[in-house]
């Protein structure tokens, strides 16, 4: 979004101060601010306003500050945080095209790319970099769509009741996509019924004219449906739905193929993400793609091409050693399942999982990590917890020994290595590429 100084601080009723100027987007980051853009600095572990000099020498054309400016041209206002939410409301409204907005205890991420790569086949789009999900990122991608924009796609996360009705009433979805309501973050929320009123605040925020594009397969985002204020078209590979996956099939490297039925016709897909969890990912990107105009032929096409976020569902085949899969961005029961019943589909003598911490689990901490721990020994899984005993007795502490644990797979044998981002997986990960001399590996990690 391009504008002038003057435009938002009279939008924000804050103070301009120094020449009117145009910013065209925005960054809270003064090392990797552009030139041109209005920098916001956010007030957390670290005051912003201390890098502010930075940002105006990396090219900063403007900036926020609740303090006394120190130069060039500034918009004082009372908070930062509060005031970069605003400018993102701003930027709603200079959005002619629509806006999509997507939440889920699991598979925002992808979803969110998976969308995004359909869209682009037809329309100008942008979308959520990374998972830039709250109330910092948000604004910052309606901030940085570009003059023109058709659709924008963005995630949206929560960690309390209404944090999605906030971001919604920021946003103003045409469209919003719930993947699934799981025990994800459930110690902000009491229990699932709670994760689930949560989400539902996205459905809840659409217009009479928009569509809610909800996972049949999962009861409690179906029940969405029943309170939606416009349409809403499921997608599932277990009920009844609009849009759906028939004979599925995962290869060698855990990429899917199936055929997908829907309203705008049926036709094969093949993904190149791995696991069987894209699956729904892609049917919930392909339904929103559809219903705003790509061809089927289009869709298929994006979701073939689609490379997964790093850190997510990777297939490594290490030279002289196992077939490994690296899932640390996050963790939670619902992706740890999914992760384990994939790693049980590949061929191998042995199967070892390295498993981190699943956080924010509340009460349902213990009980969660013991359900995963027999699931994976009926799957004929080895379970090795990092840095926790909460899976069992067979733990290892440190980079060192859990490099030397994964280095005891050989080529005929199969790993996993997940947990949630506290746990620090990725170290791992690296170290281990760097010992067994893959580039590929250190590289992701």
């Amino acid at each position: 979004m391009r504008c002038s100084t003057s435009e938002l601080a009279a939008y924000l009723g804050g103070e301009l101060i120094g020449p009117d100027v145009i910013v065209e987007g925005a960054s809270i980051d003064s090392r990797t601010i552009e030139p041109g853009q209005l920098y916001a600095p956010i007030v957390a572990a670290r005051d912003g306003h201390d890098f502010i000099p930075a940002a105006l020498e990396a090219g900063a054309a403007a900036y926020l500050t609740a303090r006394d400016p120190v130069g060039a041209t500034a918009i004082r206002v009372t908070d930062t945080s509060d005031a970069l939410m605003r400018l993102g409301a701003f930027a709603r409204g200079r959005i002619t095209g629509g806006v999509i907005g997507i939440t889920g205890s699991v598979g925002k991420t992808t979803t969110k790319d998976l969308l995004a790569g359909c869209l682009s086949k037809r329309f100008v789009t942008a979308a959520s970099e990374r998972s830039f999900n709250n109330e910092l990122g948000l604004p910052l991608t309606l901030l940085n769509a570009p003059d023109g924009a058709e659709w924008v796609v963005l995630e949206m996360g929560a960690r309390g009741p209404g944090h999605i009705a906030r971001l919604a009433e920021v946003a103003r979805p045409d469209v919003g996509i719930v993947t699934s309501v799981a025990m994800a973050h459930v110690e902000y929320f009491g229990d699932l019924d709670g994760v689930a009123r949560a989400k539902g605040e996205l459905v809840a925020a659409l217009p009479e004219s928009g569509l809610a594009v909800l996972n049949y397969d999962d009861q409690r985002v179906r029940d969405m449906a029943a309170t939606s204020p416009c349409p809403a078209l499921g997608y599932a590979l277990e009920v009844d739905a609009e849009v759906r996956a028939d004979d599925v099939v995962l290869d060698g490297d855990l990429q899917a193929r199936f055929v997908m039925t829907s309203p705008w016709g049926d036709a094969e897909v093949h993904l190149e993400l791995h696991g069987l969890q894209q699956v729904p990912n892609a049917l919930a990107a392909a339904t929103a793609a559809l219903w705003c105009g790509v061809s089927l032929d289009g869709v298929v096409a994006a979701l073939a091409d689609a490379r997964g976020s790093p850190l997510r569902m990777e297939v490594h085949h290490v030279e002289g050693g196992p077939v490994l899969v690296v899932d640390c961005y996050n963790a939670n029961p619902a992706s740890v399942e999914a992760a384990l019943r994939s790693l049980a589909e590949l061929p191998g003598a042995r199967k070892l999982a390295l498993l981190g911490v699943m956080a924010e689990l509340g009460a349902e901490t213990e009980p969660e990590h013991r359900r995963l721990a027999l699931l994976a020994e009926e799957l004929g899984i080895e379970v090795v917890g990092y840095e926790t005993p909460l899976y069992g007795e067979a733990q290892v502490s440190g980079v060192e020994d859990a490099v030397a644990l994964l280095r005891t797979l050989g080529p005929a044998d199969a790993g996993l290595v997940k947990g949630s981002r506290v746990a620090k997986l990725e170290d791992v990960v690296k170290a281990y590429g760097a010992a067994e001399g893959a580039p590929s590996l250190a590289a992701d990690a």
